[in-house]
């Protein structure tokens, strides 16, 4: 079973650059870490290979520095490893990025299932990977704490505000994962030594992946920031109310209602 695992290298600090031009993310001058989430949907990809073998890839895309993430990613236990960086990727919002991956992914050409994190750190959006499955055209399984295959099928565990339910469809197919699914492991010294001496990672631009140019970073983006600020909060006067716990309840409703917060 050949494996292909979605991750992003965020922000480490919450210390980040806007460009107040383009209103997006100046990433080249921030410290970055794998996204906590991915790291579940990579752990998800090894416990699937020591059951079925095959072989994983991750991929990335991102400025030169997100070759840190995909360095993590091999000492954890991908096999191949691949960055999509080039200047024209940047200020990509999540449809931009997945149009971009589904590029790589037909790169690719063999795959059995992809796997993604429910969403990252730095967005929050849990966008991509339904939008990286639309652009490939394959069923899509969402919010799963359980992952099994059999043959040509494959079953989730989808997590539900209350609840949960079971899914089932057919491989190839994109799956994202939820945080609860697993723990993912902590990779020896001596794979995180061959990860970063032994092992490569493969750069790609947007010359490699051909495709459409006008749908590649900022300028494929319909996403648009229209103002970045920091929201100040003032601390307003203390009332405090006393007395009989009827009388202070109204007293309370009628001063919630004359601020307009009722």
């Amino acid at each position: 079973m050949d494996i292909v695992v979605c991750i992003k290298q965020v922000p480490e600090t919450n210390d980040i650059g806007w460009d107040p031009k383009t209103g997006t993310l100046i990433r080249e001058s921030t410290g970055g870490i794998l996204n906590p989430n991915d790291k579940n949907a990579i752990e998800a990809a090894l416990q699937l290979r020591e059951k079925h073998g095959g072989l994983i890839t991750a991929i990335s895309m991102g400025p030169p520095q997100a070759e840190d993430a995909l360095r993590e990613a091999l000492g954890m236990g991908a096999d191949k490893a691949i960055l999509l960086s080039d200047r024209q990727f940047a200020g990509a919002d999540t449809l931009s990025t997945s149009y971009a991956l589904s590029l790589a992914l037909k790169k690719i050409v063999r795959f059995d299932l992809i796997l993604c994190g429910k969403e990252s750190s730095d967005g929050m959006t849990a966008q991509v990977g339904p939008q990286l499955a639309e652009l490939l055209n394959l069923p899509q399984l969402t919010n799963a704490t359980e992952i099994i295959i059999n043959s040509n099928s494959v079953r989730i565990k989808q997590k539900l505000e209350d609840g949960f339910r079971i899914l089932k469809t057919h491989l190839p197919v994109l799956i994202t994962v939820e945080r609860e699914m697993n723990q993912p492991r902590i990779p020896p010294m001596d794979s995180i030594m061959e990860a970063y001496r032994e092992k490569d990672v493969l750069v790609w631009s947007v010359g490699n992946l051909g495709g459409d140019k006008e749908r590649i970073g900022l300028k494929g983006s319909p996403t648009q920031s229209r103002k970045v600020y920091t929201k100040i909060v003032k601390k307003g006067e203390i009332t405090l109310l006393e007395g009989e716990p009827d009388k202070v309840a109204r007293e309370l409703i009628q001063i919630l209602k004359q601020r307009d917060l009722l």
